[in-house]
């Protein structure tokens, strides 16, 4: 566009030095100039108007890079983008497993530091009510004190007049009950972790298929082809073993977490079956 503008800018201006030499010609004797530097003059102007023509014309930005090009995306939109090519039909039982799982394992979480309970304090306030007799005052302690040591603590208190070998026999029995409580719901929770692996080979296995069935199709294996179906069958493996571990680590902290809540039923009921030993009239 440039060379176009400054080439009929130099024709025009050719046009019109033409017509200023004839009318030089004509007008020869009335001008002191003489006729060379009048050309030099008009080529002078005709230069300079072309280069004004081709400043005023914009200057076209160079085409960006590629790379450049491309907007950032974030991690949101690549997720969302390889979970459509992984195939809604699979990756949707994965994304189920995950979610549910979560479900589970949040529920577990808040039920067990809900149940977490500083036994010592609490073995100290019961001792003190022994101590005077006061063994409603101790179940009431242990009925306000929230958790399952509190509530072993007080199936042994309701039957303090049944004699030791009945409390002990009490306590034994509702630490078991307690102790299933806690674990309520670990089997689903690792039924999910082993659900979404399982669902994420399945889609691998069969997005397989489909890829030698369009090789079948194309007569030709096509790295294409090869590597495209490769790649939305691998998708799948990927998500369901994401979402595994992720339910694992969960899994293993909930463990942990029942473990330890089972140490200190087994410690504190000892310490108790101790204090009413010892103060057993």
């Amino acid at each position: 566009m440039k060379k176009v503008i400054a080439l009929m800018s130099i024709v025009g201006l050719l046009t019109f030095t033409n017509l200023n030499g004839v009318m030089a010609q004509d007008q020869a004797a009335a001008t002191d100039q003489p006729a060379t530097e009048q050309v030099e003059q008009i080529a002078d102007s005709a230069a300079a108007v072309a280069d004004s023509a081709v400043a005023a014309e914009p200057v076209a930005a160079p085409e960006e890079a590629p790379v450049a090009a491309e907007e950032h995306k974030s991690f949101h939109q690549v997720l969302k983008e390889k979970y459509i090519q992984g195939g809604a039909g699979w990756m949707t039982p994965v994304l189920l497993c995950l979610i549910f799982g979560m479900a589970l394992v949040i529920e577990r979480i808040l039920y067990l530091n809900m149940a977490t309970t500083n036994v010592q304090k609490l073995l100290e306030g019961i001792e003190e009510k022994v101590q005077k007799g006061d063994y409603n005052g101790a179940k009431e302690l242990c009925r306000d004190t929230r958790g399952p040591v509190a509530s072993i603590f007080y199936q042994g208190l309701d039957r303090i007049d049944e004699g030791l070998d009945n409390v002990e026999k009490a306590v034994t029995s509702y630490g078991g009950v307690q102790m299933a409580r806690l674990e309520n719901n670990l089997t689903w929770i690792g039924l999910f972790i082993a659900l979404a692996p399982s669902f994420g080979f399945l889609g691998t296995v069969v997005g397989m298929v489909q890829a030698f069935d369009d090789i079948e199709v194309a007569g030709d294996i096509s790295p294409t082809v090869v590597a495209g179906g490769m790649k939305v069958a691998l998708l799948t493996t990927i998500f369901g073993l994401i979402a595994a571990i992720i339910l694992q680590i969960f899994y293993n902290y909930i463990l942990t977490k029942i473990e330890s809540l089972v140490a200190q039923m087994e410690d504190g009921s000892i310490t108790f079956m101790d204090i009413l030993v010892k103060n057993k009239k």
